[in-house]
């Protein structure tokens, strides 16, 4: 959403600057935060630290909810930088940089370089992208990976640059699936494409037959790289626990977690209602005025917008119908839709409403941290009651962001669309900064962990209950659990019996667990982490009548598996 006149070398280079500026500012100045990322990066020091990287471990125990590509990049970039600080999010942030540069490809493929600027602005300015491509989680690579799918697709399907596009897509989307099982989604575009080609034939249609076959094989060839692999691996191993990571992965974390979850529930229009409108931004407010442009476009037969726009449909429609959602699940999504917002925008821009529409956008989120900040430093009571657990105050970061978003709104007075790049700019870089600072007491147990140390030893014997993969981060010895899944029930039925053999030992649990087998009120307090308040137990919690009615569950250790 720049001043329209994206074309030349110049554009280009000050369009690559701010994505990388965007993208990568803060890198290597926060940890990771929950509840994704320490999990992800610890598996990434156990991989390297243990130098065993095919099966992923979290804790010394088999983690069987994703495939590894992820964490081996993560764990790539730590063995060659040594920092898990600065490791973590690269993944993210060059798997945003490279899905950039693939919209901007397709882009002025199928349109002129300037549509292609425009769409990768426009993805860049999208708060839901912008927002993953700064985060350790898994979306942002598997969304790059079914851009390149797509990328793949679209060139041989509309440019007609041959079939090697075509394997190159469903290669992308083998990639996708040994990153995230949904990395097949590119496969959809086909069903418009044959459906437009039944319906309305053109004189140079691709023909091919069989050929069409060889792409599905070329992704499971590729999917075959780790699945064969692991396979041949589990089925040589003593231990049964890998039987189990082999079921889970394959079945229940695919399968099952997509037509009967287990959390996550939401209904139906989620996406509709609670996700695309707000984490879509901007383009969600430009959809009045784009879907009477696509329609005709449509009408008059062009394909560039037809089969993208069809599987972003179908793409949430996929999400749709599982009963677990999360926001982040329809970002794959997101590329396509600015690619074919792209040609139209210039147009929308120029009339009254949408800029209207826009700016008032920027001055509601103005006014409400404005508003918030006020409050907040007036010591208005329920203001302070949303930070009342946590060591931070935020007020004048607060207010600083709405500061800039008066000098957003001032600056592009005479070009009100402009608003929104200078407000979210603005809004990225204190994030980046000044925010990861901010928000480091309340994202991690540092202040936990240093109350921790001055009660536990080296030699000290520790486990946790009810694993938290943060603290195994950030604990400097060793520090064992029972098993990320096990019933707390049995976890503290063997806690208990391991103090009886470790006299010396300690626990750590927070206080919100309701045990039975150990008295609470004897626990030391450590502090508030998480939205938990942490305590350290020892001999004197036992209480003597704790009912065994589990077997004993074996502890895990980082960079082993052992029990005790």
């Amino acid at each position: 959403m720049f001043k329209l006149s994206l074309r030349g070398n110049e554009a280009r280079l000050k369009l690559a600057l701010l994505a990388f500026v965007l993208l990568f500012t803060g890198l290597g100045l926060r940890d990771p935060w929950p509840a994704d990322e320490p999990r992800f990066a610890q598996i990434a020091v156990e991989m390297v630290d243990s130098g065993q990287w095919f099966f992923p471990m979290r804790g010394g125990e088999l983690y069987p909810d994703k495939p590894p590509v992820f964490m081996w990049s993560i764990a790539l970039f730590y063995w060659l930088l040594g920092s898990i600080k600065l490791a973590f999010m690269l993944p993210s942030a060059l798997s945003g940089l490279l899905t950039l540069y693939l919209v901007y490809d397709l882009g002025k493929r199928l349109w002129n370089e300037q549509t292609g600027m425009l769409a990768a602005a426009l993805l860049l300015l999208s708060f839901q992208f912008t927002l993953q491509a700064k985060t350790a989680q898994i979306d942002a690579m598997v969304c790059a990976w079914i851009t390149l799918g797509c990328y793949g697709l679209l060139r041989h399907l509309l440019c007609k640059d041959g079939w090697h596009w075509y394997y190159l897509g469903f290669a992308a989307m083998g990639l996708g699936v040994i990153t995230k099982g949904v990395g097949f989604l590119p496969l959809l575009m086909l069903i418009p494409f044959f459906l437009a080609r039944h319906f309305q034939t053109q004189p140079d249609e691709i023909q091919g037959n069989w050929r069409w076959w060889t792409g599905p094989l070329t992704m499971l060839l590729v999917i075959a790289l780790w699945f064969v692999p692991m396979l041949i691996l589990v089925a040589n191993q003593a231990d049964g626990a890998y039987e189990v990571y082999r079921d889970n992965i394959l079945l229940k974390q695919t399968a099952r977690r997509y037509a009967d979850s287990w959390h996550h529930i939401k209904p139906f229009w989620y996406y509709l209602t609670s996700v695309i409108p707000v984490f879509w931004l901007p383009l969600s407010l430009l959809l009045p005025w784009l879907i009477p442009n696509w329609w005709r476009a449509i009408q008059a037969g062009d394909r560039r917008i037809l089969l993208p726009l069809v599987w972003i449909g179908l793409v949430v429609l996929f999400f749709s119908l599982s009963p677990g959602k999360r926001g982040v699940y329809i970002l794959p999504a997101l590329p396509m839709l600015a690619l074919i917002s792209a040609p139209f925008v210039q147009g929308i821009l120029q009339k009254r409403w949408p800029n209207r529409l826009i700016i008032a956008t920027v001055a509601l989120f103005t006014l409400v941290f404005i508003t918030l900040a006020i409050a907040g430093l007036a010591g208005l009571d329920k203001v302070q009651q949303l930070v009342l657990d946590y060591p931070v105050q935020p007020w004048w970061f607060l207010l600083c962001i709405g500061v800039f978003g008066l000098l957003s709104l001032f600056v592009s007075r005479r070009c009100q669309h402009l608003s929104w790049l200078l407000f979210m700019s603005s809004f990225w870089l204190l994030y980046s900064s000044w925010g990861y600072v901010l928000l480091t007491p309340v994202k991690t147990p540092k202040l936990v962990v240093e109350n921790l140390q001055l009660h536990v030893t080296r030699d000290t014997p520790l486990v946790m209950l009810g694993l938290k993969e943060q603290f195994l981060l950030f604990w400097p010895y060793s520090m064992g659990h029972f098993g990320y899944h096990s019933p707390m029930s049995a976890q503290q039925q063997s806690a208990w019996q391991w103090l009886s053999d470790h006299p010396q030992g300690k626990i750590l649990v927070a206080r919100q667990e309701a045990l039975s087998c150990f008295d609470l009120n004897k626990g030391l307090d450590l502090g508030f982490a998480h939205r938990q308040d942490w305590l350290l137990l020892d001999q004197s919690a036992r209480t003597a009548d704790c009912q065994i009615t589990s077997p004993t569950l074996p502890i895990f250790y980082p960079g082993q598996q052992r029990g005790e």
